[in-house]
């Protein structure tokens, strides 16, 4: 029987170590990326909730010693395993468990450092295999905690610059007081107004924003009024 292989894919664009964004919640994460030779085994998982960074952070590691990246939804059979480092994105949604077990040993033999991420840590990882369990537990895991307010600030500014989006001190103050505050939601959420304002040809005010992210707003916000601006200029005017 012909054993389907994960190949590595290659660093896709936005996970340049210039545009991640150092913060509090992230420093241990980054502090222990600085020193593998404190991991154990050989080993760092980096946990956190969805758009909180570990992959950003798991792509520069990898782009800076040329570890190939392998997506752990995507591990079948005998995964080819260089003598090097690697890397596993999304480490807990592995349908085949055996292939990452395979991997761990063969780069636990090879003396070479592995780093996955996950959305929770091995404790609160479900695994069929009792040698999975057991050697994801018997390494270093990391929490990447909830973003901060300057983080998501500065991130909401760089998400609307990379899509040229023009959006006003009043919008992005609206956007982060109504928004769940993880990047995740920041990114859909410019996204979706990137889109309405080619469409449209107009540019994002408050109530605009109110209407095309509706649904992604908590239901008592999303049919309020529109919130005060928090450091609102002369030249936001009523939007």
């Amino acid at each position: 029987m012909s054993r389907q292989l994960a190949l590595p894919f290659a660093p896709a664009a936005g996970y340049a170590e210039a545009d991640f964004c150092p913060a509090p919640s992230n420093a241990l994460a980054r502090e222990w990326l600085a020193r593998p030779e404190g991991w154990t085994n050989g080993r760092l998982i980096l946990w956190g909730a969805p758009g909180c960074g570990k992959t950003h952070l798991l792509r520069i590691w990898a782009a800076s010693r040329g570890a190939p990246v392998y997506d752990g939804g995507g591990l079948r059979g005998l995964v080819p395993a260089p003598p090097g480092p690697v890397a596993v994105d999304d480490a807990d949604i592995v349908e085949d468990p055996r292939a990452l077990l395979h991997l761990i040993n063969r780069i636990a033999e090879a003396g070479a450092q592995m780093l996955l991420t996950a959305r929770h840590p091995p404790a609160r990882q479900s695994h069929r295999l009792a040698d999975l369990a057991s050697r994801l537990r018997a390494s270093t895991a990391v929490e990447i905690r909830p973003a901060e307010d300057e983080l998501l600030d500065r991130l909401l500014s760089r998400l609307a610059a990379e899509r040229q989006l023009a959006l006003s001190l009043r919008v992005r103050n609206f956007l982060l007081t109504r928004l769940a505050r993880t990047p995740a939601m920041l990114r859909e959420a410019v996204a979706r107004l990137d889109r309405a304002s080619l469409d449209r040809g107009v540019k994002i005010t408050t109530v605009l924003a109110a209407d095309i992210l509706r649904d992604l707003f908590d239901s008592d916000d999303a049919e309020g009024e529109v919130l005060p601006n928090r450091h609102a200029t002369a030249d936001d005017g009523l939007i």
